[in-house]
């Protein structure tokens, strides 16, 4: 895999809530010179952001229910229709964690799909992606937690969503792992799966992608990609 390829699976963050606007720019600017796959922010910044991406190729993401994922379904569905409509091309909601680790799968399911036929009203070909908290499924879930991120995995599948993702990065459980990516991906069936949170470094973002992830949700995406570069000028010059 070259920098270019590893920049492309990217989702390139900020989603601190004291950001500046000057922050919000230099993470725009950033992910259009590395060009990654998209940059992803709060509802507020989505209309600043996408005007600054229009023509670069590099799409907008939106997170929707974050970080805790408590908000009514019905407020979640109005927060991704509106960032759909100031812009967002991909929208990252968190979904309703006692659905998950309770195992009920029909409320999991019918949350999302309430949130999918809302903000795809909006905009026919928008991607969706479901945060399921997959470190605190783990740690408080029956049998490691492997039949919540089933049930998960399947709600994400029957309400249409595109990607199932690890976590938000802001739950005292943790992030991403290597074994929860696994886990989701033997379940995600035709879904794509993000892995973010606690994703700080080169050998971490490849041991994710290895393990399974079509996308890394990264906020340190400038060094990682420097790093792979690294490693390939290299690899190419003998250098181990």
């Amino acid at each position: 895999m070259t920098a270019i390829e590893l920049a492309r699976k990217i989702d390139h963050t900020i989603l601190k809530p004291e950001a500046l606007v000057a922050e919000i720019d230099a993470v725009v600017a950033e992910g259009r010179t590395l060009g990654v796959a998209s940059v992803c922010v709060a509802p507020a910044w989505v209309k600043h952001v996408a005007g600054a991406l229009a023509g670069s190729g590099v799409r907008t993401c939106a997170v929707s229910g974050f970080p805790h994922g408590t908000s009514k379904p019905v407020c979640k569905a109005i927060e991704g229709t509106s960032s759909v409509k100031d812009g967002a091309d991909e929208l990252d909601v968190v979904a309703h964690l006692p659905f998950l680790l309770s195992h009920d799968f029909e409320s999991a399911r019918g949350e999302l799909l309430e949130y999918v036929r809302a903000v795809r009203a909006a905009r026919r070909d928008v991607v969706v992606k479901v945060i399921i908290e997959s470190a605190a499924l783990m740690k408080f879930g029956r049998d490691g937690g492997e039949e919540a991120i089933a049930i998960a995995c399947r709600a994400a599948r029957e309400s249409g969503c595109d990607f199932v993702k690890t976590s938000t990065g802001y739950h005292p459980a943790g992030g991403a792992s290597v074994e929860a990516v696994r886990l989701m991906k033997k379940y995600a069936g035709p879904l794509k799966i993000k892995a973010s949170g606690a994703i700080r470094d080169l050998p971490t973002a490849l041991a994710m992608i290895e393990a399974g992830a079509d996308r890394l949700g990264l906020s340190g995406s400038v060094a990682i990609v420097q790093a792979m570069s690294g490693n390939v000028e290299q690899r190419t010059t003998g250098g181990y």
